[in-house]
Parts: C-alpha cells; sequence; structure tokens
C-alpha cells in the first residue's frame, strides 16, 4: 500500500512533505521532525551523547570510569565498558535497596520498568527517570502521522485495542516494578490525555486500568461489539494478546450477546468504575444481540474480525520475531487484513518506527529515531561461536556506520544512566532511510522459547528439564534425548516438549504413569522463569505439554538433518524445531501427551 499522492492536495487541504502527502499541517510538521532528524542523523547522535554525559555528569558510574566533567564522544567509547545486566547487577540492587544517591544517573531514578528478559529467573529492573515519559510520547506522537500517509480517515472512527495493564510491585526501597506499558497506562499522560480523533479508543480507561484480566477482557469486547460499526482498526501490543480477544469472544460470546440484548452488564464485572464507564454506553439493542449470537454460533471462525467489525482496515499489532508464528493464525481469522507493526521499543529504551506501516510482515523494517538514546552496534556473526566471558567484546560500530546486509546486537545509553548496555536484539541492516539504518528485528539472543512476554533460553530450558527429570528415576526411566517448540497454533500458545525415553532395566522398569508425566509438565515450569510463570498464571500461556516419543526418534531427526547437508561430525540435536518437516516427523512418532495439571507458582518481585 503506497502513500497518499498528491491527487487534490490543495482540495483537501493537505500538505505536501518528503515522506508523503500530510493530513494535515500538524502532521507535516512531524514529518517533516523525522526527516530532519533522520538526515542529521550522526549530528544528532552526537548532541544525545554529549547531553546525557552532562546531565549525569555527577554520577558515581561516570566518575568511576574517568568520565566526571568530559562528554568527549571518543573519550566515552576509549573509558566506559560495555556490559550486560549482570555486570550492572550491584548497582541496580543497590538503587532497588533504597540507596538514593547518584549511583547511575544525576536525575532521581523513579521507577524500575520490569523487563520481560530475565536474570536469575527474575524480571529484569531497567531503571528510568520522569522526563523519560516525555520521550516515549514524542515517539507516539509520530505514529499517526505516518499511518495516515498510508490509511486515511482514521480519524472518522475508533480503535478497538485490547489494552492490559499486569500487576506491580515495589522493590526493597520502595521504588515502583512494573512492565513498560502498564508504567504509560498508568500515567497522567494517557489517563488524562486531551482529546485525539484519531486516537478515540472502544475500551474505557477504566477497563484498562483494571488488574483483574476477566474483568478487563470483558468489558473491552463487550464495548468493542457494542461500536462495532465505528471500528477502523483492531490490535492488541503482540500478535497473542489478539488472538487471546478471539479466544475470548469464542469461550464468552453467549454472555457477551446477553448484555447487549437486556442492557445490562454481566454481574461478573464487579469493578465500580468499569460499570459506571460501560453504562454510558451499554443499551439494550437486541438487533445487534442477535447478529452477534447468528455469528458466534457458525462453526466457521475465519475471517471473524471483519464479520464482527467489517469496517477495520487493518492490524494493529507485533508480528515480528517470535510474534511471527502467529501470522498465518491472524490471516485466517482477519480474512487476510493488513498487519501494521508502527514501533521499535523495549523496556530499556523506546528506540524507533517503521516508515512503511502498511508493508507485508516480512519486510517490516524500523528507523532508529536518534534523540531517544546514544546507540551502537556490536558486530553479530551468527555462524560464529559465542565469545567467552573473558574475550574482549567486538570493536562497536555507530550506527551511522552500519553495512546494509549485516546483523548487530544493539547496545544503547540511556538519560536514565545505563551506559554502553547490551539489550540483546539482534538486528539485520536493511537499508537507510536519509542517514538513518533502517533494521529488520531478527530475534532477541539466546532465546529459544516464546509465546508472549515470555523469554526462553537454552540454558533455563535444560534446567527445567533436569529437574522434571528426577521424578523419573523411581521408574528406571531417563530422558534420551529432548527437543521443544511454542505451539502457536493453539490459543494461547503453549510450549510443547519432546521427550525421548529409556529404561534402565527393561525387565524391572516400569513405565511412568500418566499422572507422573503430569507431574514432570508442572515440574518444568516451576522451574522456568517468573515472567513465564506469571504468564500461566494470566491467559497469556496455556499448560506446558509432554510428547513422548518412541526410541530412536531422534536418529531419524538427526538422519533427516544430514540428508539437507548436516554435518554427521558436528551434529546435535535441537533443543527448538520450528521446521515443519522436523516438527511432522516428531508428531508421527508420539507415544502420549501430557499436560500440566496447574499453574505454576508466581509471586512478586522480592529480594
Amino acid at each position: 500500500m503506497a502513500p497518499a499522492t498528491a491527487v487534490a492536495v490543495a482540495a483537501a487541504g493537505r500538505v505536501k512533505t518528503a515522506l508523503g502527502v500530510a493530513a494535515c499541517e500538524r502532521d507535516a510538521e512531524k514529518l517533516e521532525l523525522i526527516e530532519e532528524l533522520t538526515k542529521g542523523f550522526d549530528a544528532v547522535q552526537e548532541q544525545v551523547l554529549a547531553a546525557i554525559l552532562a546531565r549525569n555528569n555527577g554520577a558515581e558510574y561516570l566518575r568511576r570510569h574517568g568520565m566526571e566533567g568530559c562528554t568527549d564522544r571518543d573519550a566515552f567509547k576509549a573509558r566506559v565498558p560495555v556490559v550486560t545486566y549482570e555486570d550492572l547487577r550491584p548497582e541496580i540492587e543497590r538503587i532497588a535497596n533504597g540507596d538514593r544517591s547518584n549511583i547511575i544517573s544525576s536525575h532521581p531514578i523513579t521507577e524500575f520498568l520490569t523487563s520481560s528478559g530475565t536474570s536469575a529467573g527474575e524480571r529484569k529492573l531497567m531503571p528510568t527517570v520522569e522526563d523519560e515519559l516525555d520521550r516515549r510520547q514524542m515517539l507516539y506522537s509520530l505514529l499517526i502521522p505516518v499511518m495516515n500517509l498510508y490509511v486515511p480517515g482514521l480519524d472518522k472512527g475508533k480503535g478497538l485495542y485490547f489494552l492490559f495493564i499486569k500487576s506491580e510491585t515495589k522493590t526493597p526501597g520502595g521504588l515502583p516494578a512494573r512492565p513498560v506499558l502498564t508504567s504509560y497506562y498508568k500515567s497522567d499522560q494517557f489517563k488524562h490525555r486531551p482529546y485525539e480523533p484519531y486516537l478515540v479508543y472502544t475500551s474505557p480507561t477504566a477497563a484498562i486500568l483494571c488488574t483483574d484480566s476477566f474483568q478487563s477482557m470483558y468489558s473491552q469486547m463487550l464495548c468493542g461489539l457494542l461500536a462495532r460499526t465505528e471500528v477502523l482498526r483492531v490490535g492488541a501490543v503482540f500478535a497473542s494478546g489478539l488472538l487471546r480477544a478471539i479466544r475470548f469472544l469464542q469461550l464468552h460470546w453467549k454472555e457477551l450477546a446477553r448484555d447487549i440484548e437486556t442492557g445490562t452488564l454481566s454481574a461478573k464485572i464487579v469493578e465500580p468504575s468499569i460499570r459506571d464507564a460501560v453504562a454510558e454506553v451499554l443499551k439494550p439493542n437486541p438487533e445487534l444481540a442477535a447478529f452477534v449470537a447468528a455469528e458466534c454460533a457458525k462453526d466457521d471462525w475465519e475471517g471473524i474480525i471483519t464479520r464482527m467489525w467489517p469496517n477495520t482496515k487493518y492490524l494493529d499489532v507485533i508480528v515480528t520475531g517470535a510474534m511471527a508464528q502467529y501470522i498465518p493464525t491472524l490471516k485466517f481469522y482477519s480474512g487476510g487484513l493488513p498487519m501494521a507493526c508502527t514501533m521499535y521499543a523495549s523496556s530499556e529504551c523506546y528506540f524507533g518506527l517503521n516508515l512503511r506501516p502498511m508493508c507485508d510482515p516480512s519486510e517490516v523494517t524500523y528507523t532508529i529515531m536518534p534523540n531517544m538514546g546514544y546507540f551502537e552496534l556490536m558486530p553479530h556473526d551468527p555462524e560464529a561461536p559465542p565469545l567467552s566471558r573473558d574475550d574482549p567484546p567486538p570493536r562497536l560500530v555507530d550506527l551511522a556506520d552500519a553495512e546494509v546486509g549485516k546483523e548487530y546486537e544493539l547496545v544503547i545509553t540511556t538519560y536514565a544512566g545505563l551506559c554502553r548496555y547490551r539489550v540483546g536484539d539482534i538486528l539485520h541492516v536493511a537499508g537507510f532511510h536519509n542517514a538513518a539504518p533502517e533494521f529488520r528485528f531478527v530475534r532477541r539472543k539466546n532465546v529459544l522459547l516464546s509465546i508472549d512476554s515470555d523469554k526462553t533460553d537454552e540454558a533455563e530450558l535444560q534446567a527445567a528439564v533436569e529437574r522434571a527429570a528426577k521424578l523419573l528415576e523411581p521408574y528406571g526411566a531417563t530422558i534420551v534425548e529432548y527437543t521443544s517448540e511454542a505451539d502457536a497454533t493453539t490459543i494461547p500458545g503453549h510450549y510443547v516438549v519432546y521427550w525421548e525415553l529409556m529404561l534402565k532395566d527393561r525387565r524391572d522398569g516400569l513405565w511412568p504413569e500418566a499422572a507422573v508425566f503430569e507431574k514432570c509438565c508442572l515440574e518444568m515450569e516451576e522451574a522456568l522463569n517468573s515472567v513465564y510463570r506469571q504468564g500461566r498464571n494470566g491467559d497469556a500461556i496455556g499448560p506446558l505439554e509432554i510428547r513422548v516419543v518412541r526410541g530412536g526418534t531422534f536418529e531419524e531427526v538427526m538422519d533427516y538433518a544430514i540428508s539437507r547437508g548436516a554435518s554427521i561430525n558436528q551434529y546435535k540435536a535441537p533443543r527448538c524445531v520450528s521446521f515443519g518437516p522436523i516438527i511432522e516427523l516428531l508428531n508421527s512418532r508420539v507415544l502420549s501427551k501430557h499436560f500440566s495439571p496447574a499453574c505454576p507458582k508466581y509471586g512478586p518481585y522480592k529480594k
């Protein structure tokens, strides 16, 4: 889909810019800002680094590395080391435990944003400062002007966005610790945002701010159905979240239709603020109720999004990285609607936006905005062996010097005091917009499995398998080999682990009963990180499944890999599979399937 042309521009009062024809003067100003920032990319980066170093001049961390009173870029690169979360853990724990001295920032750390990545099984705590919200808001303000280039008329309707907050905790020192979007939705900037015709949501703010996921989803879905003909775009943060909403509709459409017919909200919704907000729009509508019931009662749910919300122009969801696994399912439910990936952000920092948001998901690239932080790139060779902790890191590259076609790991320096911090995102340079590199998100480094915001690496999976294997010892059974997949065909998606077992003594060995394997499932879940366990206790991730395969299956997998060119000398069983033929082979050898019988324990951050 191409941006609007100059046809009838003058008549429509629209303004031509380098990016396309802006919908209005205000949009033109935002688009011109993008052009200005991306043309002077490296100069802006140098100014941003100098500003960060100047504002944090009194910080202990910079002083320790010889940067007190210094804002020079070359000195910064020579003196300040490249670090990981583990390197910064002592400083972060001091702040979390109540030390209010200028440890990494000369501005007060106001809260921690909990990353979806984990360290030692717990969410990483990313420090932030009060004015960081203004920078995030600035990037949000660029999204609609870009989208208006491609999809006109968004101000003539509403957006049905399924948005949620998660529970927050306090660190021992009293600072809030919560996900970045929870922080944003609970901010005054969001709660008291001025009326903006392009950003009218069907979901009441009270529903978004409810921590009870059922009440929040139910009321958001109900309000979305009530405004079905006004909805022009449907979205959630992640693709998995939108599919959970569809699954919720499948399970609860009868109740929803009854509420619409009678004009009375379900008694299951007990939050007073939600009841008050929904009461403003809920009136008896037997005709709409009959339509909802008739459509949802059909066996065929293909295109249900456009059947329910017929004026929807696109889906607004992240479908890059691990979320790409949900694209076929979203196409099925949406009738093939375009999927817009608009922004690239993380708990550590907001990075940039997609200047061609209506492109095919396989072609999504993000243009880094140089005013959001200071960015460097660590060259990444996917074929090279991993560096040991004692090896010096590769020489970093400025973004302006990135080479098209190469992969890099993103390294950031933020206003909140993170210096040369390795984010863990692997990016592929697809091209440039002016002087700003455009990146394709490849993956999170070291992540094997991901369904929602969870990220499980090989070491975590291995530890979970070893813990569960102990339950097999009384039966003389051992795990010969295993692999896994993130199964996105169910809603919600879930982890599948394939086990090939061996009985140590075939004469006396007793094959474990189904209940034992179910305990193994739960034991694995208990061993996984807190982000996974929180997702399981909500509705983001389904029960872990163990599929026991017959003896010799993994030899067949190896034979298949070798037939496709793998070296027999270097072959090792993959710990995660996504290649269709191998998954089909594994599934054709399954002897039994077992699911976790309960949710793993989950508690708030504690130290």
